[in-house]
């Protein structure tokens, strides 16, 4: 039998009679002929709780008791789904991450997948069973301890076993129905995408869309597994949602296909740094050290043998960055003037494969944000992206002029 994987969030099994909807909607798959793995996420709310209660306990907290707690919502969701499919008279059983097992390195709390035997599973599919209710989020580290994959970690755990289990395809489904071309809060012309090529999904996941893990992305396009997002809440339909596929699986796309926010930014400038070789690995390598994660950077050109050097990184890790290069500056690694963070800044990205191959996209991008008179303050592309911080004041507006701009209200 072909293996369909199924996600539900925790939106989608927040209490018994979401757990029991999306069950019907597993059955229906079941009724087609596929053997399931159900991914579930904690019931809405519950890691949450569970994580305060940890840090309520102990700010400084044992990593691999954090786990052996978090992880526990999870399983309560996957056996109160496995019962109600059980009622259905459908054969499933629960599976916790170490009776799969999911094998993880030893990162507690950020674990990376390492392998997921199928044997266990397959056996069981062998005997009769229909569906595998698999807890999201965790797995066995190499000394049989608990591990969880990061928050978000369950779309993660679902493209992971469609890729082993060579599924026909991952099914997350959420509580919106698919992929817009922005956030529909804020433009109210948003489009949803009928399809999106992983590398699209992937920038955009990573510039603040929160529709899907970047991780699970990543890994998706690294296996070619088909995933599509979609609603718990509409009625099933073949057609529903937006298929993340491979580039050549989409006929036509706009050149840019989504405009991607974070409120969240901060941009540090380092004033009047010693400019000599090595001075980037000497600022990047404690920021890197410390967890801090950068973005966007810029150095200035060199006066008199100094420079500054500008980055940014999410606001919340602004004072570990702040201590990284003082301590740096203290043990000699690096001199500086100055250090200058402001924390009212906001990135804004425009997204799209079609920008390959068509020129222009840059200029107009800085057209429409200087036609609504909003000052750009750092700027970082790629193959497929421009990025700006603005003044945060601004983001709605830009995100909003830069949708009506490119067109994207309207299908290619």
């Amino acid at each position: 039998m072909s293996v369909l994987v199924m996600k539900f969030g925790g939106t989608s099994v927040a209490n018994i009679d979401r757990i029991r909807r999306a069950a019907k909607r597993v059955g229906l798959e079941v009724a087609k002929g596929h053997d399931v793995i159900v991914i579930v996420s904690a019931m809405a709310g519950k890691t949450n709780e569970l994580v305060g209660w940890v840090n309520e306990i102990s700010p400084l907290h044992d990593a691999r008791e954090y786990d052996a707690v978090v992880s526990s919502g999870e399983n309560v969701t996957a056996g109160l789904m496995a019962l109600v499919l059980q009622e259905m008279e459908i054969p499933a059983r629960s599976w916790q991450g170490w009776q799969v097992p999911l094998l993880t390195n030893s990162a507690h709390s950020a674990a990376r997948i390492e392998e997921i035997p199928t044997d266990n599973i397959t056996a069981k599919f062998a005997e009769g069973m229909r569906v595998a209710v698999v807890a999201g989020f965790q797995g066995l580290s190499p000394e049989g301890r608990i591990t969880t994959l990061g928050r978000g970690g369950s779309d993660t755990t679902a493209v992971a076993f469609a890729a082993a289990f060579d599924a026909v395809r991952c099914d997350i489904y959420t509580d919106v129905d698919g992929v817009y071309t922005t956030d529909p809060r804020i433009a109210s012309r948003a489009r949803k995408l009928d399809r999106i090529a992983f590398e699209e999904m992937l920038e955009l996941a990573s510039l603040g869309a929160k529709v899907l893990q970047t991780r699970s992305v990543e890994l998706a396009m690294r296996y070619n597994v088909r995933l599509r997002v979609l609603s718990s809440f509409e009625e099933p339909s073949d057609e529903a949602g937006t298929l993340v596929c491979a580039e050549e699986d989409i006929m036509e796309s706009n050149v840019v296909s989504g405009i991607a926010y974070s409120r969240d930014e901060a941009k540090m400038t380092l004033v009047s740094v010693a400019d000599r070789p090595g001075i980037a690995a000497a600022i990047f390598g404690p920021l890197a050290e410390a967890g801090v994660n950068v973005d966007m950077i810029i150095q200035n050109i060199a006066e008199e043998g100094r420079t500054d050097m500008t980055f940014s990184c999410p606001t919340d890790q602004v004072k570990r960055a702040e201590k990284a290069l003082s301590d740096a500056r203290a043990a000699g690694a690096i001199n500086y003037h100055d250090l200058i963070a402001d924390t009212d800044v906001a990135k804004v990205s425009a997204v799209g494969i079609g920008m390959r191959s068509q020129s222009g996209v840059a200029a107009k991008m800085f057209k429409t944000l200087s036609d609504e008179g909003i000052n750009i303050k750092v700027i970082a592309t790629s193959e497929i992206k421009i990025s700006v911080l603005i003044d945060r004041k601004y983001m709605e507006l830009a995100v909003q002029a830069l949708h009506d701009a490119f067109g994207l209200d309207k299908a290619a």
